[in-house]
């Protein structure tokens, strides 16, 4: 910035004059430091990615546009592809760009809007269930053939209920069917159709159930992509049979459901059993029926007219009975009177036998070979208990001729010093005051030296 002064005549005012770089400076710190972090929503056009790795384009609604910047750093971490048309939401700066004086959004963050967010989620919920296994086709659940009752949820004030209705009663009228009412779009409707599959099937007051509603935008089935609702038909023990929107429009609902159909109006022909052709198959089984029972009654008939012809008196038969009794008592006791002499005369054989090995004779030799033996050990035992009684006599006798008790029987006495019991052999062993333990024939002295002499 420079300033001037003029001087024509007399002094002018001073004035303040800016340079094009100093006055975008200036706008650009105002726009940043006025404007907070914004969110903007419009449609991406003049897309350009240069080799630089940052992203220009201009967000434009129905009548106005402006240009963006998204550097490097910034669109590194977006998780789909900036394309011209393509609806995003983003949050930006308000900036300008100096070089050319031009009003710009510095974008900080971006990501699909409508639909195409939309899409998004729908594909990554579908990916994470799959990857679990809520759409397995071995956890699908067979339909009944012939339902005792039908359960709809949906609107009861939409079209797709009359269209079920209008099909169950051509079809088969006299199925009962069981209105759960539901939202089936806006912000609790998933919440309500996950809480009513949930109902239903702790009621048990239906065979399957038919989760409906009509066509509508990506944004208008969504409630049927929410993960409750998924989860909730996977763990309904009763079958469940989607009819959502048209045949394009496929929902998250319509995968783990255990069938799917087109239409509202495809699920009631998928459910209801056709009355004309349940009503030809059960003429045709009648009919069959009909001629079965005829065969059996003919077949029933021949058997009792072969049993009459067989069929006996029944006093005639117990005289043949009787008769046969007769007969078989004089057979048993004639086998009896047979056996009786086999076994009498068998018995007499052994007998004999046993007369001729009899023990009785050896018993008796042992008996007296015992009882001699037993005396002759007697008197053997006798004499030699005399003998040892000798013989110890013998020794005593010995053994007194030399016992010491024999000695001190004359008067003698064995001295020992008291109390180690040292045997006191001459008067040197002891000394003065010693005591000594004097051994006599019957006792013993305890005694006091009090003098020695030597012989």
């Amino acid at each position: 910035m420079s300033t001037q002064s003029d001087h024509i005549g007399t002094s002018t005012p001073e004035r303040e004059i800016y340079s094009v770089s100093g006055l975008t400076q200036i706008v650009r710190e105002i726009l940043e430091d006025n404007f907070p972090l914004i969110w903007l929503e419009g449609e991406i056009s003049n897309l350009a990615k240069p080799s630089s790795g940052h992203i220009y384009f201009s967000l434009k609604d129905e009548s106005s546009q402006v240009r963006c910047a998204m550097f490097r750093m910034r669109n590194r971490i977006l998780n789909f592809t900036p394309e011209n048309g393509m609806q995003v939401l983003v949050r930006a700066r308000v900036s300008l760009y100096e070089a050319r004086g031009e009003f710009q959004l510095i974008i900080e963050h971006m990501e699909e809007s409508g639909d195409g967010a939309l899409r998004r989620a729908f594909e990554k919920l579908k990916l994470k269930l799959a990857n679990e296994g809520l759409f397995d086709e071995e956890n699908k659940q067979a339909l009944p053939q012939l339902p005792k009752s039908l359960g709809v949820i949906t609107s009861p004030s939409g079209a797709a209920i009359q269209d079920i209705l209008s099909i169950l009663e051509r079809r088969f009228p006299s199925i009962p069917v069981k209105i759960y009412p539901v939202p089936v779009q806006g912000k609790e409707a998933a919440k309500n159709i996950s809480s009513m599959i949930q109902y239903a099937c702790q009621q048990k007051q239906c065979d399957v159930l038919i989760l409906s509603r009509g066509g509508g935008s990506l944004e208008d089935l969504w409630a049927f992509n929410d993960e409750s609702v998924a989860r909730a038909i996977y763990k309904c023990t009763i079958p469940v049979v989607t009819g959502i929107g048209h045949e394009i429009d496929f929902t998250i609902a319509d995968f783990v459901a255990d069938q799917r159909a087109a239409t509202p109006s495809a699920a009631a022909e998928l459910v209801s059993p056709d009355r004309l052709e349940w009503l030809q198959g059960l003429n045709h089984l009648e009919k069959q029926l009909h001629k079965i029972i005829l065969q059996l009654l003919n077949q029933k008939s021949q058997i009792l007219d072969y049993l009459q012809k067989r069929l006996q008196h029944p006093g005639r038969r117990l005289q043949m009975q009787a008769q046969r009794i007769d007969e078989l008592e004089q057979r048993l006791s004639n086998a009896q009177f047979v056996q009786l002499r086999h076994i009498n005369s068998h018995l007499n054989t052994v007998f004999a036998r046993l007369n001729q090995h009899t023990p009785i004779h050896k018993l008796r030799h042992y008996k007296s070979q015992h009882d001699n033996i037993s005396h002759r050990l007697k008197i053997a035992i006798k004499q030699s208990i005399y003998a040892k009684k000798q013989l110890i006599a013998n020794t005593s006798r010995a053994l007194d001729a030399v016992s010491p008790l024999a000695t001190l029987g004359r008067g003698y006495a064995i001295v020992r010093k008291w109390p180690d019991q040292t045997l006191i052999q001459t008067s040197r062993n002891v000394s003065l005051g010693d005591k000594i333990e004097a051994r006599l024939k019957n006792g013993r002295l305890i005694c006091n030296v009090e003098k020695t002499l030597d012989d």
